[in-house]
């Protein structure tokens, strides 16, 4: 019955180790990413920085994570950027599209302000239409409200 057990647990111990491994971002993969490229940005930069709740104030944490994209920018001249601006799902439509314009333009005009053609920006908001995690959790709202800056 012990050996029987133990077998039930060992097997079921496996399925949850593979359904919890991570697919792809390995590290042959991250030294294979493309200098200029959106995965550039994304895993040595930081795409995205996140919001409080009904705020457009940018945290000491996105004005550092938009320094580094500005200075990735400004080494990728070429390269244009559309800043789109999240929300969580609590509000309206109307009020979220707003804020949402209103966090991509806080995150535009930071990376102006530290030198990035404004040329090279664009900015749109999904408001509350392309929620990055389901749920009504404090956590699920807190990844929902961002500005993710990507490679036009």
């Amino acid at each position: 019955m012990l050996t029987r057990l133990l077998a039930v647990f060992c097997s079921l111990f496996f399925v949850v180790a593979c359904a919890n491994t991570p697919r792809g971002d390995t590290a042959a993969e991250l030294a294979n990413v493309a200098p200029g490229s959106q995965m550039d940005l994304e895993v040595n930069v930081g795409d995205r920085v996140f919001f409080d709740f009904d705020s457009s104030t940018l945290s000491a944490d996105a004005q550092a994570t938009l320094d580094r994209q500005a200075t990735w920018l400004k080494n990728y001249p070429s390269m244009n950027v559309m800043v789109e601006g999240h929300c969580d799902p609590r509000g309206t439509r109307e009020y979220n599209l707003a804020l949402g314009e209103r966090r991509a333009n806080a995150v535009k005009d930071y990376l102006v302000n530290a030198g990035v053609d404004v040329f090279r920006i664009k900015t749109v908001s999904f408001g509350k239409e392309r929620l990055a995690v389901e749920g009504n959790t404090e956590e699920a709202y807190h990844q929902d409200r961002r500005g993710v800056t990507v490679l036009n």
